[in-house]
């Protein structure tokens, strides 16, 4: 994705949270309340120590991630949303909220869970699927990744939902662990499974 690509994505979120506080209804869509119990209800483990939140939007996964997580860093491309979670999530001594654009690279860290949901399909293939091996690189050995998004078209996306979890479940460093597919919405929940080294 070019600068230009980087630089109108940026704009177009900045616009859609600065014309609506929950541009989504994420607090209030049935939807999305059933789906964010459905990630939750998948990840593996009770509690994760490192997490990484791509595309945190608002922060409302983030404050249902925070119970079960030692320490989360959230990142979205859109100061407007940032700041609004940041909000959101104040009282939250173990969790950080950072502006950032994950096509340039992820941030630095060694993380236990990434959770990428309703974000990927925003990317190009080939970004995606670049960034899915920094993902693998930066997991910790058996560390989770969660990724969910909507299964509809959109004129803004890039690629379908299914096209990202295809990349994501293909990588040869993941097993899948949880799939889950509905007319509106695929799961899958994959580990890392590097040989160790001797």
């Amino acid at each position: 994705m070019s600068g230009e690509s980087h630089g109108a994505l940026r704009s177009h979120f900045e616009a859609t949270h600065l014309h609506a506080t929950d541009p989504w209804s994420v607090e209030t869509s049935w939807y999305e309340i059933r789906k964010r119990a459905v990630l939750l209800a998948a990840l593996p483990r009770e509690r994760y120590g490192a997490v990484l939140e791509i595309g945190c939007s608002t922060g409302v996964l983030t404050e249902e991630l925070a119970g079960r997580s030692d320490r989360i860093l959230a990142v979205d491309l859109a100061e407007s949303a940032v700041q609004t979670a940041r909000e959101r999530l104040a009282g939250l001594a173990h969790v950080r909220v950072a502006q950032g654009d994950v096509s340039d690279g992820l941030p630095a860290g060694q993380w236990d869970l990434v959770v990428v949901s309703e974000v990927a399909y925003y990317l190009d293939g080939d970004v995606w699927r670049h960034l899915v091996g920094t993902i693998a690189s930066q997991l910790t050995e058996g560390g989770t990744v969660v990724a969910c998004h909507w299964r509809h078209p959109a004129s803004d996306f890039r690629q379908s939902g299914d096209a990202v979890h295809q990349a994501l479940t293909q990588h040869p460093e993941f097993t899948t662990v949880v799939h889950h597919e509905e007319p509106d919405f695929v799961l899958d929940v994959v580990t890392l499974t590097r040989k160790a080294t001797t």
